[in-house]
């Protein structure tokens, strides 16, 4: 993830990469929307696996008129190794 601002590789405040994941979610009506979740260090998931966000925190933000939700999580796993963490 890089730093709009500066173009640099976006770091936590220990200095470790911060990835920023697109997963699809699925609502009880079959809804589907793309949610980035960003988390510190390399996920060990490819593409194509159901994961599990552990830790999933929504932060809402408001810049110039426009707000959104961040979402943030401690790790993102395949969900076949979320079952056994």
């Amino acid at each position: 993830m890089l730093n709009r601002d500066t173009g640099e590789i976006k770091t936590d405040k220990n200095g470790n990469t911060v990835y920023e994941v697109t997963v699809s979610v699925e609502d009880e009506f079959g809804r589907i929307e793309l949610v980035k979740i960003g988390i510190t260090g390399e996920p060990p998931i490819t593409v194509g696996d159901t994961v599990n966000p552990v830790g999933l925190l929504g932060y809402v933000w408001e810049i110039a008129g426009k707000w959104g939700i961040a979402y943030r999580a401690t790790a993102l796993l395949p969900v076949r190794e979320a079952a056994d963490a």
